[in-house]
């Protein structure tokens, strides 16, 4: 493939200008950007020298006749667009979550096999360094069988962030959506991609938040926290999904005779004392990476030398793709394995809709079975 790959951008925020950024890095063409408001898409493609500006994606896919559709807008605007995009033939990058439920993500999977286009889901955090080692690791037999894994995080968001897509389950908001896709896509690229089971429970922890109007940028949201919370005149939009889960998961190893278990627990609102982490324990010692999505730095315990940090691999860390933010640069990890693949070349594999129907399909289940087991009358 002689040519540049194009690509159209729907989103206009953080995710739409990081994405539009990304391709170009991986070198392809950004041929388009299609937005929302008028005035805010006319800007960030001046800003970003996106030749193609407009807020109708339909009409944007018929006048730039992209090779890629890059999807970066919340979840629950996600259906319609994909669809389009597949039906025209595009191959599709996605950012988590895939839809807002599991039966149009499965839709979407099925249309995107339906028509033999390539898809990516960008539950890229995969793609930290230190989770690419950790996988290679517990492939050499480092801690021996795995056995259990163990992800923490609390990230003591603020509960008066402006009321948006993220305090609704129909627009595809919710810390399932936003949070256990990564921590899910972490653990089964370490210990095996089939999950055998799964239970959780989840709790809405933050019930209202402010309506302000002006936020187009949710990196920026914070920016645009009321100062006066108690003015009689501010009004208060919902939330009804949730804030803090806690969830098992076994998942098939081929390094280990039995299922691995796995706990995924957080509290989006809830303070941390220690660090946030991922640990991997085995029969023969354990892996500790700091950080909620394994940021780093990575350390092995045996009985011997108890924990010891270890430095990434070289050709691990030459590997990574330069750029600012962690998520800038598992965007184009991920994004460079999707285009290589378009161009034919052999890549590893790597998440498709396939997984993000799969996980979406998981969190159905989890807000659907969240119950306990009664058992007041053992008291």
């Amino acid at each position: 493939m002689s040519k540049k790959i194009s690509v159209l951008v729907f989103g206009t925020g953080f995710a739409g200008q990081g994405h539009a950024e990304a391709f170009r890095d991986m070198g392809a063409e950004v041929v388009g950007i299609v937005g929302r408001t008028q005035s805010v898409v006319e800007q960030v493609a001046k800003d970003m020298n996106i030749p193609y500006a407009g807020t109708d994606w339909q009409k944007a896919l018929q006048d730039c006749q992209p090779d890629v559709v890059s999807i970066a807008t919340p979840g629950g605007a996600h259906v319609e667009a994909i669809t389009a995009a597949i039906e025209n033939g595009c191959h599709v990058f996605c950012d988590k979550p895939l839809t807002e439920s599991g039966e149009t993500s499965k839709q979407l999977y099925d249309l995107a096999v339906a028509k033999n286009v390539k898809t990516a889901f960008a539950a890229s955090f995969r793609y930290m360094p230190d989770v690419i080692h950790a996988k290679r690791l517990v492939e050499a037999g480092a801690i021996g069988e795995p056995l259990e894994v163990e992800c923490i995080s609390h990230f003591n968001l603020e509960r008066d962030i402006p009321f948006g897509w993220s305090h609704r389950k129909e627009h595809g908001g919710g810390r399932l959506n936003n949070n256990f896709t990564h921590k899910l896509s972490i653990v089964t690229s370490i210990v095996g991609e089939k999950i055998l089971s799964i239970m959780g429970e989840v709790r809405d922890d933050l019930v209202k938040a402010p309506i302000v109007e002006g936020v187009h940028n949710f990196k920026k949201r914070r920016d645009f926290i009321p100062s006066d919370l108690n003015d009689p005149d501010l009004k208060w939009g919902e939330s009804n999904v949730e804030w803090t889960y806690t969830v098992l998961a076994q998942i098939e190893s081929e390094m280990a005779k039995n299922p691995v278990s796995v706990l995924f627990k957080h509290g989006g609102l809830h303070p941390r004392f220690n660090e946030d982490h991922v640990v991997i324990y085995g029969s023969e010692g354990a892996i500790y990476i700091k950080g909620h999505y394994a940021s780093g730095p990575l350390y092995v315990h045996d009985k011997e030398n108890g924990w010891q940090e270890l430095a990434l691999p070289e050709d691990i860390a030459n590997n990574v793709p330069d750029a600012e933010g962690d998520t800038e640069k598992n965007w184009r990890y991920l994004i460079r394995e999707l285009l290589n693949d378009i161009k034919g070349e052999k890549v590893a594999p790597y998440q498709t809709f396939k997984e993000g129907s799969q996980y979406q399909q998981l969190i159905d289940l989890i807000r659907k079975n969240d119950n306990w087991v009664d058992v007041s009358h053992l008291q």
